[in-house]
């Protein structure tokens, strides 16, 4: 079904704890830089924030690769949403948006190609 769990040591986790710490601050970036006015650049950071945290948390209990796919697609989610959502005229929440979802993506995609290169001890 999905990937087998898999024991990965502290440098790898690392990758998810900079997630973590990520989706942390996209959430709280609306209050954090005045956008709560702006309701769709807001509910966005919100959501994908949370999503980012909870999926970034999952992988450090757990770890499968489907959890690194996700948080790649939520960091390029991140980087084109101020133009599909159409809220990149907000300087603070295009530039927020922009920073957390490359950082997110790329550290996804090193954690994939990590995984690929050197594949992880399996558990049972």
């Amino acid at each position: 079904m999905f990937d087998r769990l898999t024991t990965l040591n502290t440098k790898e986790n690392v990758i998810d704890i900079a997630n973590v710490v990520l989706g942390v601050c996209l959430a709280l970036a609306p209050w954090a830089l005045n956008f709560t006015t702006d309701a769709t650049a807001a509910w966005n950071a919100w959501i994908i924030g949370a999503a980012i945290t909870l999926v970034a948390l999952g992988a450090l209990v757990a770890f499968t690769q489907w959890e690194e796919w996700i948080n790649l697609a939520l960091g390029v989610w991140a980087v084109i949403a101020p133009w599909v959502a159409a809220f990149s005229e907000n300087a603070a929440a295009r530039g927020v948006h922009l920073a957390v979802g490359i950082a997110v993506a790329v550290l996804a995609a090193a954690r994939l190609w990590f995984v690929h290169r050197n594949p992880p001890r399996v558990t049972a």
